[in-house]
């Protein structure tokens, strides 16, 4: 699913440059059928549109569309893609009892400033013959994207790179997320730890505790997603790279009182500076 683009560039810049995770260049992923890869697609779609139908409501539907298939091949194929009704929560990643989970702090929590909370998610990108994920890194104040990778595999390393590469632009008070295994290892909140960064977590069956992340991933699906044939990996990047650019810094948002991302991100930390700086003069 990753391809080799340039012989002569190293194998850890190509991954840099495409916005993916090294690991994800080695790692083989199960090859699906050209019917389960359509069957993933319409079950995304519908997904979308009823995040409330189950395994069986889903089945229903795949089977209202001309295709016989039973409940089982269903659930495997949601798991594989991540996708539940969201009571339970919609979860990309299942959550591992052995890791440690911490509460959720946004409950009641007045959010009126950038870098307050940061909040991060996965969900699953269709190619034309396969399947990635995008995780992303959200200022939740301003709906600001800080950072986003794609990877083939669901592996902790590719959630990784993405904090790390936000945490070089600026550090949050509270970083939120669901708990998934993703975000539950010890390799992840040892980070957020050592950047002394309070950690949130969404409860179990409450998929709109991370609100404006669900929003996103309906506004990137609508919005790009679904207007395009990705054919690989490299054509999802090229396209999500120049889609999360207009997100920033042209998009207009009705809660952003029509402005962008990029101006609400921005204006808050300008302002937040001379506040600072009128202190000493």
């Amino acid at each position: 699913m990753v391809e080799v683009c340039n012989p002569d560039i190293s194998i850890n810049k190509q991954c840099k440059l495409l916005g993916i995770a090294k690991s994800s260049y080695y790692y083989k992923p199960a090859v699906e059928s050209a019917l389960n890869l359509q069957l993933m697609k319409l079950l995304d779609e519908q997904y979308m549109k009823t995040p409330f139908y189950g395994i069986r409501k889903m089945t229903a539907f795949l089977n209202r569309q001309g295709y016989q298939i039973n409940h089982k091949r269903v659930r495997r194929l949601m798991k594989l893609m991540g996708i539940e009704a969201i009571y339970p929560k919609k979860h990309l990643s299942s959550a591992n009892n052995e890791h440690k989970k911490y509460p959720y702090l946004l409950k009641d929590l007045i959010i009126d400033r950038s870098n307050q909370v940061w909040a991060m998610d996965i969900t699953y990108i269709r190619l034309l013959k396969g399947f990635i994920y995008l995780t992303v890194v959200m200022d939740w104040y301003s709906r600001f994207i800080i950072s986003w990778k794609l990877s083939n595999t669901l592996d902790v390393y590719f959630c990784i790179e993405a904090l790390e590469e936000a945490l070089t632009k600026s550090s949050p008070i509270i970083f939120n997320t669901d708990q998934g295994s993703q975000f539950t290892s010890s390799k992840f909140i040892d980070i957020l730890e050592k950047s002394d960064i309070k950690i949130s977590m969404d409860g179990r069956g409450r998929v709109f505790d991370n609100i404006f992340i669900e929003r996103l991933w309906r506004t990137v699906k609508y919005e790009e997603v679904y207007i395009h044939n990705y054919e690989t990996v490299k054509d999802a990047y090229q396209s999500l790279n120049k889609y999360f650019a207009f997100y920033n810094t042209e998009r207009i948002h009705e809660g952003l009182n029509y402005a962008t991302p990029e101006e609400i991100y921005l204006n808050y930390m300008k302002n937040d500076i001379n506040k600072k700086e009128s202190i000493y003069l």
